[in-house]
């Protein structure tokens, strides 16, 4: 199948958008919007407007409450909640048998299917596969029908059950909602895994490996897991992360393959280990539409309709990705910008987000910029970054405007003054906005890094009620409030 996706994506495209708009002529989404089961795409993307989680919600909450054939005709009894960076509330996705088994599962078949055949020899199936796991709860809209809950306990709870038997730690421990009474028991119990892989997101693993390290006394996790090979990653940026993942797992027989997976879908993953771009998946119940992030403002106001697919992007381009799937979304703004690195096969890294973006001076400063910066001075200066955000410093009276960069270093760099010299220099570099506004000072001046103590993110996030999951640590912000919150706590 994968050979079929990177010589013709399109057939794929096509077959699943048939498919999804003669599913959805029943519902009462397609009545309202007029759409039938004969509706073309140019008809359906006339029809039906663009929408963000915020304008879908509606629809959403119908189904939670147990209406049916709102957003689709089969039975939705799972919603994944994530806070998502795009709004500041939580979102709640339907989840389908059908995104699980065509979307979800099949996606990280094809990741491990990648994998083995990459590596012949692995010894992968041999061992345990660890996975931290979330939490559900049953959803008090739905009248105890419906339930929802991180996206990794809902694969937690719908996994076969041959991969039960490799898996660890058991449902009911991955299952715990406390954070740290899960990361407890884990390390209690970690002695007695085989771990050959892992996966989740690089932040919440890293808390969970120096527990069990600290709890075991092991100087790194070969000495408890010699059989450990592959960490699958995905949800943030994994460059930050990479050196303190050596120097937990030494030597070169570790690997590291990112996936794009979210709550509304499995999307890509690195198919090949030097190559940094995520292979498209295209026969995976998902119709991707791709609008040119310039483009963006015009086609939400319905000034702008020449929306393109994967038969004419083109690499290079910044494009917001929009969904349709089988679980339900139609025309959805997921709110990632994805940007082409190759047409045949179809590859792509993400470069940032529709709405997570700092543009207080004009700079608009993108999130890819941020990552591969601090990703840049951290290896020059031989630092390592345990955590991070960004937020402007606003101009008052006769004072130029700034970034200030909240960071929580594992390592320090030696002198934070060229540190933070290497981040401007690197800014500057990656994007000519940021450059032209810096220049001679014009409109901003140096940014400001505000190192915080060991366990700040980690308190803000546990305060905020969103420790472990999905949930991430915003990179960047349009205006102070979380910078605020960890300033205080820090001084606190």
């Amino acid at each position: 199948m994968l050979e079929a996706i990177r010589e013709n994506p399109y057939t794929f495209q096509k077959q699943w958008f048939e498919e999804l708009i003669l599913s959805g002529a029943k519902t009462a989404f397609f009545r309202e919007h007029g759409l039938t089961s004969k509706t073309d795409l140019k008809q359906f993307q006339s029809l039906v407007p663009l929408r963000d989680y915020d304008q879908i919600e509606p629809f959403i909450e119908r189904v939670r409450k147990g209406e049916k054939n709102v957003l689709t005709t089969a039975p939705v009894r799972w919603f994944a909640k994530s806070s998502g960076t795009s709004s500041n509330k939580s979102k709640f996705i339907p989840v389908t048998a059908d995104s699980l088994k065509y979307c979800h599962m099949a996606g990280m078949k094809c990741l491990l299917s990648t994998y083995v055949n990459l590596y012949p020899k692995s010894r992968i199936f041999d061992g345990d596969a660890l996975t931290l796991g979330g939490s559900i709860t049953i959803d008090e809209l739905g009248n105890g029908n419906s339930k929802y809950g991180d996206l990794s306990a809902i694969l937690l709870k719908n996994s076969p059950r041959w991969v039960e038997l490799r898996r660890v730690p058991k449902r009911e421990i991955a299952l715990i909602s406390d954070f740290e009474k899960k990361l407890e028991v884990i390390c209690r119990e970690a002695p007695r895994y085989r771990v050959t892989n892992f996966s989740g997101v690089p932040s919440w693993n890293l808390v969970l490996m120096r527990a069990i390290l600290q709890y075991t006394g092991k100087n790194n996790l070969l000495e408890l897991w010699p059989d450990l090979e592959l960490f699958m990653h995905g949800g943030i940026n994994f460059d930050p992360y990479r050196e303190e993942y050596r120097s937990l797992i030494p030597g070169d027989k570790m690997h590291y393959m990112e996936s794009y997976n979210a709550s509304e879908g499995y999307f890509a993953f690195q198919d090949n280990p030097d190559d940094n771009s995520l292979l498209l998946l295209t026969d995976n119940g998902v119709f991707y539409e791709f609008i040119p992030v310039d483009k963006l403002d015009a086609a939400l106001r319905g000034k702008f309709t020449e929306f393109n697919t994967i038969e004419n992007v083109h690499t290079g381009i910044n494009y917001a990705l929009v969904l349709s799937t089988n679980g339900g979304l139609w025309r959805y703004l997921i709110g990632d910008v994805v940007q082409f690195t190759s047409l045949k096969p179809h590859k792509l890294v993400i470069t940032g987000r529709t709405q997570l973006f700092i543009n207080a001076f004009g700079e608009e400063l993108m999130i890819s910029n941020v990552e591969k910066a601090i990703a840049s001075a951290s290896e020059k200066h031989k630092a390592i970054v345990e955590n991070y955000t960004v937020a402007p410093i606003f101009m008052t009276g006769n004072t130029k405007g700034s970034h200030q960069w909240l960071i929580e270093f594992s390592v320090m760099p030696n002198d934070i003054d060229e540190f933070t010299k290497s981040l401007d220099a690197k800014l500057s570099g990656l994007n000519s906005d940021y450059e032209a506004k810096r220049r001679n000072d014009t409109t901003m001046i140096l940014p400001t890094i505000t190192i915080l103590k060991p366990g700040i993110f980690y308190e803000w996030m546990k305060q905020h009620g969103k420790l472990g999951g999905q949930n991430k640590v915003p990179r960047l912000h349009p205006n102070r409030t979380y910078a605020e919150e960890l300033i205080a706590l820090n001084n606190g």
